[in-house]
């Protein structure tokens, strides 16, 4: 993936959309938008009950995409990731540019990582933190308090992993695998040594938002992400086939309280071999009001791979895909992104 370099446009501060940040019409309206939930309604799973397996299987299958709440992660700490988000975004741009992610390096300040496959610039700004690593370069920001930032952020990478964790277990339940078979496949042997990178985004208001896209559409390479929304601004869109028959719209995900959304992942699709489905998204900008997200992306430890499950192909399926190991499918995904896919499916039998 090409490296680039950090111009030193200031989205805060504009007051137009330069052309570098123009997006052709038939790219942001190659779908109509359905609205909030368009005819389809995206379910909102209580991850504590009995029933949510059975109900995080549907979401898997039918959206790629749902609301998790009973997750046990206390308010107050996600209140304290948005302010320490806020805080390190409304820092002045040559601040920002101190942390700015290196060549080959995946954390630090930057543009979103999709830029290298896009002719045109997104309208967001972003910290990527990868492997609970780089924390410390909130000491070339804040040399006396770099350790309240940290602090949260560790709390938080924690409390994701946990989250993730249980998430796991139940979609693997949801497929019939059981915690010892998947222990076996050494899908959840060991979520210590598990893959981890924590995204923050912001998307500062626009004054021409018909004209940009915070984030460009893609699905997400790991297992499953976790994504944590500021209230009260609308961003987040999907793209859904109503009843899987249906037109295909792009349907916006707003806030709820308390609430997380659970993406599907490349490498649960591999691993489900397609019964789950990894859901195209994006992120709309607004002219009125700032958002700010916080995605958790997780995946396999870097040598374990990952491929079908043997168990699903007892049913006379064949598999769909060749196994991969995590940074096996990102090489891949640096030189085809959404063609990746593609490139590991096995011939048909």
């Amino acid at each position: 993936m090409p490296a680039l370099s950090l111009d030193h446009f200031d989205l805060y501060s504009a007051h137009h959309v330069p052309e570098s940040y123009t997006w052709p019409s038939s790219y942001l309206h190659d779908h109509p938008s359905a609205g909030e939930g368009g005819g389809d309604s995206i379910p909102i799973i209580d991850i504590s009950s009995p029933t949510a397996v059975s109900l995080i299987g549907a979401a898997c299958r039918s959206f790629g995409v749902f609301y998790a709440t009973g997750h046990g992660v206390p308010v107050d700490l996600l209140d304290d990731v948005e302010y320490q988000a806020r805080r390190l975004f409304a820092l002045p741009l040559h601040q920002k540019l101190d942390t700015a992610r290196r060549p080959g390096f995946i954390s630090g300040y930057g543009r979103p990582p999709l830029s290298a496959f896009f002719p045109k610039l997104m309208w967001s700004e972003g910290f990527t933190i990868a492997g609970g690593h780089r924390l410390d370069v909130a000491g070339d920001i804040w040399p006396l308090e770099q350790s309240v930032f940290c602090d949260v952020m560790k709390k938080y990478n924690k409390k994701m992993k946990e989250v993730a964790g249980k998430l796991l277990n139940l979609m693997l339940l949801s497929l019939g695998i059981d915690e010892e078979e998947a222990g076996r496949a050494g899908l959840i042997k060991d979520l210590q040594q598990a893959m981890e990178v924590l995204q923050l985004n912001s998307y500062p208001t626009c004054p021409e938002p018909e004209k940009a896209i915070g984030m460009a559409a893609h699905t997400d390479s790991g297992l499953l992400t976790i994504l944590y929304q500021s209230r009260g601004v609308n961003g987040l869109q999907i793209l859904h086939k109503e009843g899987g028959l249906g037109p295909t719209r792009w349907v916006t995900l707003p806030p709820l309280p308390g609430a997380l959304v659970i993406h599907v992942g490349d490498l649960l699709q591999i691993l489900s071999n397609d019964q789950f489905k990894s859901v195209r998204h994006r992120a709309v900008v607004s002219q009125a009001e700032h958002r700010l997200s916080a995605a958790y992306i997780i995946g396999p430890p870097e040598h374990v791979k990952m491929g079908p499950i043997s168990k699903l192909m007892q049913s006379g399926q064949n598999p769909i895909y060749r196994s991969v190991t995590w940074p096996e499918y990102l090489e891949i995904r640096a030189q085809l992104f959404d063609k990746a896919l593609e490139l590991i499916k096995l011939p048909i039998k």
